[in-house]
This record gives C-alpha cells, sequence and structure tokens, in this order.
C-alpha cells in the first residue's frame, strides 16, 4: 500500500470524516484489519480562515506549503487536500512540495461524467462558488455549473463557518440548505455537488429530489485508489 499525506483540519470536523472514510473502504477492498497506510497533518484552521477572508492566500500557500513539505519528507507518495475550498492553492501546493495532488474537483468531474450527468448546482463556501478555480474546472471538464443566488449563497457560507466548522449541526440550517437545492432544481440542475467538506455533515441524499454528490466521500474514494493502484 502506498502513503498517503493528508493535509487536513480545515475543519476538523471534515477531516474527521476523511480519516473515517479512507480507512473504511480501505477495510472493505481489501478485508479483515486492513486500514489505511496514511500521514496527516491537521493545521490550525483560524489562521487559514481569517486569511481566507482577508483575501491573503500568500498567508495560506504558506501555511499549506510548509505542512505539505513536512509529509513529502514523512514518506508520502501522494497530497490529499482534505478541503475543497484551499484547491484555490492546489498548484502552488503541488509545486512546493514535488507530490502529485489528487484534485478533488478532477475526482468530482469524474463521478458526475459517469454518471451522465451535465448540469450541476453547486454548494460550497462563497470562495468556491463565486470564484473560478473549482467552478472553472468543472466546466473544463464540459459540466455546466448553476451556483444559488446572493443571498442564498451568504447563508450557505455563514452556515458552513459558523456551524458546521464548529460541530454545530441545526434542523433550521438543514431547511435552509432543502430550500437551496429545491431552488436549484427549479433551475433545471440534474444534481447537487457538496463542494464543501462540511456539507455533507447536515444534509443527505434524504434531503434532495435529486442525486447529491459527496465531494468527500468521492475524494477520499480517489486517495484509496492512489493507495491501492
Amino acid at each position: 500500500m502506498r502513503m498517503l499525506g493528508v493535509l487536513g483540519g480545515m475543519s476538523w470536523t471534515s477531516t474527521e470524516s476523511y480519516y473515517r472514510m479512507l480507512n473504511r473502504c480501505v477495510a472493505e477492498r481489501l478485508g479483515g484489519l486492513h486500514s489505511a497506510r496514511l500521514l496527516l497533518h491537521s493545521v490550525d484552521f483560524a489562521p487559514v480562515a481569517q486569511a481566507q477572508h482577508d483575501g491573503d492566500w500568500d498567508a495560506t500557500v504558506a501555511v499549506l506549503a510548509d505542512a505539505a513539505r513536512g509529509l513529502e519528507r514523512g514518506g508520502a507518495e501522494a497530497l490529499l487536500l482534505a478541503t475543497n475550498t484551499m484547491h484555490k492553492v492546489a498548484d502552488e501546493l503541488e509545486q512546493a512540495c514535488g507530490l502529485p495532488l489528487l484534485h478533488i474537483a478532477d475526482a468530482t468531474a469524474d463521478a458526475v461524467l459517469a454518471d451522465g450527468i451535465e448540469r450541476v448546482g453547486l454548494l460550497a463556501t462563497a470562495f468556491t462558488m463565486e470564484q473560478d478555480f473549482y467552478t472553472g474546472r468543472l466546466a473544463g471538464r464540459g459540466i455546466d455549473v448553476l451556483v444559488p443566488d446572493a443571498g442564498q449563497r451568504a447563508e450557505v457560507h455563514r452556515v458552513i463557518y459558523d456551524e458546521l466548522c464548529l460541530d454545530v449541526v441545526r434542523d433550521e440550517s438543514r431547511d435552509a440548505y432543502r430550500e437551496v437545492i429545491a431552488s436549484l432544481v427549479q433551475r433545471g440542475v440534474q444534481a447537487v455537488i457538496l463542494g464543501c467538506t462540511e456539507v455533507s455533515l447536515l444534509v443527505s441524499q434524504a434531503d434532495s429530489s435529486v442525486p447529491l454528490y459527496d465531494t468527500t466521500r468521492i475524494h477520499a474514494d480517489a486517495g484509496v485508489s492512489f493507495m491501492l493502484g
């Protein structure tokens, strides 16, 4: 089994899900007492989140690149960046540590296209919904991406940072997300991408009339395929 480097902590709640999924998937594929062979560096999210909201992406690169280089020195053979939003700096991290990076948007595009879906809604942080680093990568694969309106985007973003990253799950927030999903369906999406690794803590397939693509699970599956490939 190859060694996978996991760069997490953004947030710890989603990294916990990644760790569980990586190990469960290895166990399912290999059986017995097998578990994932990985290195995990979990950063302090507070300064990273502050830099995100300040627009200081260079500061986020400094933190994550140092952590990624540590994973490389520890023997990792590939890098899994356990967050959607920070894939904004994926190229910089890959260059900094010299490891191949398993890009979450590529894995998601593969899953969506394999099901014949071409038009999706996206629920994510405002950075991921409003900037081009993620939607543009999906569009480059021929996927039409719709995002919620401005007010809905603000609420989706708030719930992620003020609740889900703190391990707070509220029924009223689930109801709000259901409304956003329903509005995207009314606009003609065939599926909705849960494009923030915390969102699956709040909503599940039962909350949507169209398929939901959980990027945390999809990305973890890609990590396991690398380890066992």
